[in-house]
């Protein structure tokens, strides 16, 4: 039973180690290209559009001029 709850242990650590070297390489991609950046921000909104029933927007060609154009 020892025995099996240490293989238990030891899976659970390194599915914790690839997880995180996982993010680490995620975060490295997210540094080094501001377009997936900004792609993960329209994911984002996407996601949390559809959970609403209406969005109203004041300056549409400001927020459009800022959709479309990437800062560096």
């Amino acid at each position: 039973m020892a025995e099996k709850q240490a293989q238990a242990n030891l899976i659970r650590r390194r599915e914790e180690t690839a997880a995180t070297r996982s993010l680490l390489n995620t975060a490295r991609l997210l540094e080094e290209n501001p377009l997936l950046v900004r792609l993960k921000e329209l994911e984002t909104l996407e996601r949390i559009a559809e959970k609403v029933g209406a969005i109203h927007v004041g300056d549409l060609d400001h927020l459009i001029e800022r959709v479309v154009s990437i800062k560096k």
